[in-house]
């Protein structure tokens, strides 16, 4: 029987990657490795309302970033480095070496995690949005 390529919902294949992705994995980095992927949600709370929040993944001792937003009105009052901190707590309690994040190049994001003790490891070209964008880290241990 031939096989056809077709598109389908993330559930459709959800069992399938539970079955494989431990092989694929040892034969991707040629050891074994111990995935455990998981997400991290972090809200900064006024009151029942919420101001700010990031979002972190966690897999294979790597933490990343996927965002971080606060509200406009309460930018520069130090609630995304309070949540960053935060999540630099969680990684370290899952052994992660360190933090992730991608940001335009030569961005005033990229000023602000820099000074909050992030480094551009890479410039991606034309990564995002056809942007220039950095890889930022932080390393934890």
């Amino acid at each position: 029987m031939p096989v056809e390529i077709v598109r389908v919902r993330p559930a459709a294949v959800d069992a399938f990657f539970r079955a494989h992705e431990r092989e694929a994995l040892k034969t991707f980095y040629n050891f074994s490795v111990i995935w455990h992927e998981q997400s991290h949600d972090i809200a900064a709370k006024n009151g029942d309302d919420v101001v700010g929040a990031l979002r972190l993944r966690i897999a294979a001792s790597l933490a990343h970033i996927e965002r971080v937003i606060v509200a406009p009105e309460r930018r520069r009052q130090g609630i995304a480095r309070r949540l960053l901190d935060d999540a630099a707590d969680i990684a370290n309690y899952y052994n992660c070496h360190k933090m992730t994040l991608l940001v335009p190049h030569r961005s005033a994001a990229q000023t602000f995690f820099e000074a909050c003790g992030y480094r551009e490891e890479a410039v991606l070209p034309q990564h995002t949005f056809k942007l220039d964008m950095s890889s930022m880290r932080k390393f934890l241990l």
